[in-house]
C-alpha cells in the first residue's frame, strides 16, 4: 500500500499534484498527517480537490516554537510506536512518501522505517552544504537520505548530490510544485476575496528558522524590508511564527506604522498565486518560493545567505546574501530579472506514480 505522511502547507502543496493523480487513476492511499500545521491545510485540499486525511496523528494547534516541537515528536513517536498497526493499516509490504526537509519528512521516515516499510523520498538530494543554513532543514535532509530507499529527484544536481546514499535515484527532471502550479493557474483568476491594489506591489514572505530566533538577525531582516520599502510598496505576509517573533522583539508595530507596509494574513495556495502573479516581484526566504517564481518567471529577492535549490540562480533570482549592494542592485533592476513561464512537456509526479505502482496491491494482514 502507499503511505503518504504530510506535516506542513509547503509539503501538502507540493505533494497535492500527486495525491490528485492517484485520486485520478484510482490509485488507492493512505493519507497520513502529523498536525505540524493546522492553518489553511483544509483549504489547500478543497484547492485541490482532495480527501481529508485517513489517520491524524496529533490534532492540536499549529507548531510555532521549539519547545511544542519537541513535545509534538515526542507524542507522535510514542503514538506510533503503540498504534503502528493502525496507523499503516496493518501493512507490512508497502511505501512511505515523504516530502521535503522539515521535521515532518524525518518523522514519516523515522516511523516508516520502524514499521519496516519503504521509505521514499521526494525532493531528495538538494544541499546548500552548510548544516547552519537553513538551519534544521539541511541537517534534516543529510538524516532523510540515509533513511530513504527511493530518493526522487528534481534534476541532475539533485542526482549527483546522492551518489554516497544507498537508495535508489530516480530523476524526476523538476519539483513537483510545478504540477500544483499547472493545477493552480487556470483556476485562480475565479478566486474571491483577494483584495489586489491596483498599483503595482511585492510580497514579502519570511519564516525561516535562521531569519526569525534570533533578534539581531530578525531586526537585520526588517531594516533590509524598509529599505525595500522606500521604492516600493510591499505586501507582508505573515507566517504564526513570524509574526509572534516580531511582536516579542518589539518589532511588529515598526513595520506596521510604515506607510509602504501592509501586512496581510496568509492565504489558501490558489489565493496567494493570484497575488505573487499580479506582483511586481517577490521578497522571500523560502525555497517554495523560489521555485514558483522560477517556473513563473518572476523576479525574486532571496533573503539568504545559502540555498538549496538551483532554480533561477542569477537569472530571475538573486540570492541577498544580506548584502546591501547586492540588495540595491536588484530592487534598482527589477525588469533585468523577469523572464517568460518555464513549459515542461512531461510531469514530475507522473514519474513517481509510476514507481509506486508496485506497492499498490501489496497484501494487508
Amino acid at each position: 500500500m502507499i503511505h503518504v505522511v504530510i506535516g506542513t502547507k509547503a509539503q501538502l502543496i507540493k505533494m497535492a499534484p500527486l495525491l490528485h493523480t492517484f485520486h485520478k487513476e484510482g490509485i488507492p492511499y493512505n493519507y497520513i498527517s502529523t498536525g505540524q500545521h493546522k492553518e489553511t491545510m483544509n483549504d489547500i485540499l478543497d484547492n485541490f480537490s482532495l480527501k481529508k486525511p485517513d489517520y491524524i496523528l496529533y490534532d492540536g494547534k499549529d507548531i510555532i516554537s521549539i519547545t511544542s516541537m519537541l513535545i509534538w515528536m515526542i507524542k507522535i513517536l510514542w503514538h506510533v510506536i503503540r498504534y503502528r498497526s493502525k496507523v499503516f493499516c496493518n501493512d507490512k509490504n508497502g511505501i512511505v512518501l515523504v516530502h521535503g526537509d522539515t521535521f515532518s519528512t524525518l518523522l514519516g521516515a523515522l516511523i516508516g522505517k520502524f514499521s519496516k516499510l519503504k521509505v521514499a523520498h521526494v525532493e531528495s538530494g538538494l544541499r546548500s552544504f552548510n548544516l547552519l543554513h537553513p538551519f534544521p532543514e539541511e541537517i534534516t535532509r543529510l538524516l532523510t537520505f540515509h533513511l530513504s530507499n527511493y530518493m526522487f529527484c528534481p534534476g541532475d544536481w539533485a542526482v549527483s548530490n546522492l551518489i554516497k546514499y544507498s537508495g535508489e535515484k530516480i530523476n524526476i527532471g523538476e519539483n513537483t510544485l510545478y504540477d500544483a502550479l499547472n493545477i493552480a493557474l487556470p483556476k485562480i483568476e475565479k478566486q474571491d476575496n483577494v483584495e489586489i491594489p491596483k498599483f503595482k506591489y511585492a510580497i514579502v514572505t519570511l519564516h525561516r528558522y535562521e531569519n526569525i530566533y534570533n533578534y539581531k538577525v530578525l531586526e537585520r531582516v526588517v531594516k533590509l524590508v524598509e529599505k525595500i520599502s522606500y521604492k516600493h510598496y510591499l505586501l507582508f505576509i505573515l507566517h504564526k511564527p513570524t509574526e509572534s517573533r516580531l511582536k516579542r522583539f518589539g518589532l511588529y508595530e515598526r513595520l506596521a506604522k510604515n506607510s509602504q507596509i501592509e501586512f496581510r494574513q496568509r492565504y489558501d495556495y490558489f489565493k496567494f498565486i493570484k497575488l505573487v502573479l499580479h506582483s511586481d516581484f517577490v521578497v522571500s526566504d523560502g525555497g517554495s518560493n523560489q521555485e514558483e517564481c522560477y517556473y513563473l518567471g518572476k523576479p525574486i529577492l532571496l533573503l539568504r545567505k545559502a540555498t538549496e535549490r538551483p532554480e533561477g540562480l542569477e537569472k530571475n533570482c538573486i540570492l541577498s546574501q544580506y548584502n546591501p549592494d547586492i540588495i540595491n542592485k536588484f530592487i534598482n533592476n527589477i525588469e533585468i530579472y523577469r523572464f517568460s513561464p518555464k513549459i515542461l512537456t512531461q510531469s514530475p509526479c507522473k514519474k513517481i506514480m509510476q514507481t509506486c505502482l508496485p506497492f499498490i496491491s501489496t497484501t494487508m494482514d
